[in-house]
């Protein structure tokens, strides 16, 4: 299942980098986390746009969610990422692949844990003009 998630995200993310290069609304990264665009794309009222993102060690995503769904592969590094309930909900080693699901029930925080720069292929599918992430409150755990 997973070398079939992979292979699946890889040929999407080479498939909207083929069909789109530019530029592309950007909200602005947590503290220490930089994004780069890679492609953008709609279809219909869907946006399907794919970015690298680089979080340095020690830093993180901040508390946040999706309005659509997320898929990843982790390039270099390895992913902590932790649910609202502050619970570790998967550690991710490079070349896996994540998936996260849409919505404000579904807040979540990556964090860089290792002592090398975590670099991941995204690629988000949202509503069209949609941000790519909303920010929200840590939900009470004892880190950012």
């Amino acid at each position: 299942m997973r070398h079939a998630l992979r292979t699946t995200l890889t040929g999407m993310v080479a498939a909207v980098t083929v069909l789109v290069g530019g530029t592309a609304h950007a909200t602005p990264p947590g503290p220490g986390v930089s994004a780069r665009l890679i492609s953008l794309t709609t279809v219909g009222d869907t946006d399907y746009v794919v970015r690298e993102i680089t979080v340095p060690p020690g830093q993180s995503t901040g508390w946040h969610y999706h309005d659509g769904p997320l898929y990843a592969l982790v390039r270099q590094g390895t992913l902590s990422h932790f649910d609202s309930g502050c619970a570790s909900d998967g550690v991710y080693r490079k070349g896996s692949t994540v998936q996260e699901p849409a919505g404000p029930g579904n807040i979540h925080i990556g964090r860089n844990l290792g002592s090398t720069p975590l670099v991941l292929d995204v690629l988000y599918v949202l509503p069209h003009g949609a941000p790519f992430s909303e920010d929200a409150p840590n939900p009470g755990c004892p880190f950012q």
